[in-house]
Parts: structure tokens; sequence; C-alpha cells
């Protein structure tokens, strides 16, 4: 009898694992295909929201948007006119543009700061995506909705106060930051996310920080996900922009945007 139910429990043991197992591969499935289709949708809205739309008074052949010329001239215009809405600010702001290499802090439209990048990278969906409609997306600034960074915003400067007179030192201990790895992601509002690394020669390290920042990230995004697909919802997609610098500069723009600031960005 005791062998029996103990085959009987290996059984049941059996079956439990085996559907559990079935479930687990069908939700893994689910969840890639839901994955998949996250980045054809974001793509789809940017081409509607943004793209051409002929009104019966004014038809312009689609054909002319992907002349040279034109679409050169129509990047610089777009990025001109989203850096005049950003002069109109007392506020920091940052200029990106892509081609050059180079980004600006600017005020009021006064460059105050130069930074060159060391290396660019653009996701895939922005450069599938309806040439004038990304475009148009990048008429008017970006502006930061939120941030994701490895440093802190405002440095902690640490001074001891003196018992008295005789006992007091001017030293305040130095930013630790300055030892730290310096990465971050600004989210825009429109959810355009932008990726700011520092140089991969200024890692501390052996670069493991980085390593730490970017699973850190992915975390985030799989349990964004999961909270969509748990809702039967295609999980949100962030087209992105991903770029190194100097480390000092990467802190430099990190610290003197505004918690809301502006970017705008030339293709």
């Amino acid at each position: 009898m005791e062998g029996i139910e103990n085959k009987s429990s290996s059984s049941t043991l059996k079956i439990i694992l085996y559907i559990a197992g079935t479930l687990l591969m069908i939700f893994l499935i689910f969840y890639m295909v839901m994955s998949l289709m996250s980045p054809a949708r974001k793509l789809s809205e940017i081409n509607q929201e943004y793209g051409y739309k002929a009104s019966e008074k004014s038809k312009i052949d689609e054909r002319f948007f992907n002349d040279s010329g034109f679409v050169a001239t129509n990047r610089e215009k777009s990025f001109y006119q989203a850096r005049v809405i950003m002069a109109e600010s007392d506020s920091l702001s940052l200029s990106i543009d892509l081609p050059d290499s180079t980004a600006f802090l600017e005020i009021s439209g006064v460059t105050v700061h130069k930074i060159t990048l060391s290396n660019i990278r653009v996701s895939k969906v922005l450069l599938r995506a309806d040439e004038y409609a990304v475009t148009s997306l990048f008429s008017t600034p970006l502006v930061i909705d939120n941030d994701f960074s490895a440093i802190r915003k405002e440095p902690v400067m640490i001074k001891i106060a003196p018992k008295d007179t005789s006992e007091y030192k001017p030293d305040i201990l130095p930013d630790t930051t300055r030892a730290e790895s310096v990465n971050y992601i600004f989210e825009m509002k429109n959810g355009l996310r932008l990726y700011i690394y520092q140089n991969s020669d200024d890692i501390d390290k052996g670069g493991f920080s980085v390593f730490l920042f970017d699973l850190n990230d992915k975390l985030r995004t799989v349990r964004d996900n999961l909270k969509s697909i748990s809702r039967f919802k295609v999980p949100d997609y962030h087209p992105a922009i991903y770029l190194r610098m100097k480390k000092s500069d990467a802190r430099i723009i990190y610290r003197a945007l505004p918690k809301h600031g502006m970017i705008s960005i030339l293709r």
C-alpha cells in the first residue's frame, strides 16, 4: 500500500509540475508577443499623430518629403523652432546636434557650455518612422517628466559644526559623486527617453557600475511590462537616444537642467 501511495504522490507531483511548466511557457510566449507588438504600436502612433495631414485646399505630393534637400531643411527648421521656444524661457535648456556630434547648454538662446558627443545611437523606431512625422515630433522642445540617475541631482555637502570658535575649521567634505560613474536617463512627457553615459574610458570599477545601471533599467522595464500585460494591455514602448560624453560634461548637464527642463534635438 505504501508503495502505491508513493507512486500516486509522484504522479500527482509530475502532473502539477507539467501544468505549472505549461502555464509558464504560455505566459512567456504571451509576454514575448505583447512586447514585440509594443514597438510596432509606437511606430504607428508617431506616424498618425505627427505625420503630414493633407487638406482639401492644399495637397502636396508626399514624394517631395523624401527629397534630401527638403529633409535637411525641414530638420533644421524644426530644430530652430524648438530652440526659439526654449529661448523664451529664463531656464537652462539643452540643444543636441546629432549630425555634428555636439550639444549645448543654453539660456535665453545664448550658449553657456558646449559638449562633444563621443558616441550616438538612436532607436530603430525613430529611424523607421515617417520622416515628416519624426521631424514634427522634434519641432517643439522635449520636456523632462522624470529621471533615473546614478548620482544625486544636488550633491550633499557635509560640514561639521564646531562646539565653539576655537574648533572652527572651514573644511567641507568633497562631493563624493565625483568618484561615481555618471549615467542617467531623462524620460520625456511624450515617452521618449534620452540616455546619457560617461565615456567608457572614464568608467570606474571596470564598468560594473554601468552594468548595474543598465540592469536596473531593464528590471524597471520588465516590471512595467508585467503590469501592463497582467491587464491584457500592450506595454508602452519608449523610443530612445543614447549619448556618450565626458564624465564632467554629463554631470554638468544633469545638475544644470531644471526638474522639468527642455531639450531640442537635430537629427
